[in-house]
């Protein structure tokens, strides 16, 4: 661990209820997921970071975890991954503040870089993934989407199952109970990780022909 980075641990926080109130509308679980201490993750987190959005949104975007802008802000997708999708929706005729956006994990986990003070994401663990999921239920529960999308091979799988594979089964409608029309695509941040100008063209490209695809879901759904 860097030695200009010290972790910031808060200890003076409520410990929540260890499962949502049942009913609970957008607001109250948003309030009560602030004190959520279910993993140990809040230790080094700056916040909870949780879902925003609007109940009865038809699109409802589900990705990994809050980066550190997010972490920051307190809101998800702000960062350049954020920036990305917001593009990528646009393009795709979405109205970014029709759609609810959530992570499955509500807190940053990072470990310090080895030089400097840039915190590194780390993947959350399966039991921190568990930890959360009350959350992330609640939310489909207060929201009803009609369209699920899953952003990324980590909340595929969270909420797919662990044989879910993003690169053979992107943008198909996924049997599921959660919600009635499941889809999967990349997660934006790996569109920034592209290799060269080229490469993330394309994969942009891609990236906006699933979106347009969830449009064409939502739109169906609606009528």
């Amino acid at each position: 661990m860097g030695s200009h980075t010290k972790l910031k641990v808060i200890t003076n926080r409520p410990t929540a209820p260890a499962n949502p109130e049942p009913g609970a509308t957008l607001a109250e679980l948003h309030r009560d997921a602030a004190a959520c201490k279910a993993c140990d993750l809040w230790k080094t987190a700056t916040r909870t970071v949780f879902g925003e959005g609007t109940r009865g949104a038809l699109i409802m975007l589900v990705g990994e975890q809050p980066g550190d802008a997010e972490d920051r802000a307190g809101r998800p997708f702000v960062g350049p991954a954020g920036r990305l999708l917001d593009e990528a929706l646009a393009r795709a005729g979405i109205d970014r503040s029709e759609v609810y956006v959530t992570n499955v994990v509500k807190h940053f986990k990072w470990a310090a870089a080895e030089r400097g003070k840039r915190r590194i994401h780390k993947m959350p663990r399966d039991s921190e993934i568990k930890a959360c999921r009350p959350w992330l239920d609640a939310e489909l529960v207060a929201v009803k989407p009609r369209v699920l999308v899953c952003l990324g091979a980590s909340a595929a799988q969270s909420l797919l199952g662990k044989q879910f594979r993003v690169t053979q089964q992107r943008g198909k409608v996924m049997p599921s109970s959660l919600a009635p029309q499941v889809v999967a695509t990349v997660h934006p941040s790996s569109i920034l990780r592209a290799q060269d100008d080229a490469s993330r063209h394309a994969q942009m490209e891609e990236f906006v022909r699933d979106l347009r695809f969830v449009a064409k879901l939502a739109k169906r759904a609606a009528a």
